[in-house]
């Protein structure tokens, strides 16, 4: 299994804006196609512009066919046009977990 980290930098008073629209118009057609939605996570402390989401996957074959998909998605275009209107930067990371962590047993 992997997890794609995605770690996106927003423009000063815009995080509220995106996690509605990624409620309202991003969530369903990404869960539909990509699949184990791991979560999504707002900073606290540091960065209080910064987002993070989690998508995991068997492998990173999987991954690269889903999001390839996606990309062909006229619904997902249309929302990542506005998204990127709010965004500033973005870290994507692939992550490997360790053999006892708890995401390999769901």
């Amino acid at each position: 299994m992997i997890i794609d980290y995605r770690a996106y930098t927003f423009r000063v008073g815009t995080v509220p804006t995106f996690l509605k629209m990624f409620e309202q118009e991003g969530m369903a057609i990404q869960q539909r196609v990509l699949g184990h939605f791991v979560g999504m996570f707002r900073t606290e402390v540091g960065n209080v512009n910064e987002v993070i989401h989690m998508w995991a996957y068997d492998n990173v074959s999987e991954r690269e066919r889903r999001r390839a998909e996606l990309a062909k998605t006229p619904e997902f275009d249309a929302y990542v046009r506005k998204a990127r209107e709010l965004i500033t930067s973005q870290d994507v990371r692939l992550l490997v977990p360790a053999p006892f962590s708890p995401i390999n047993k769901v």
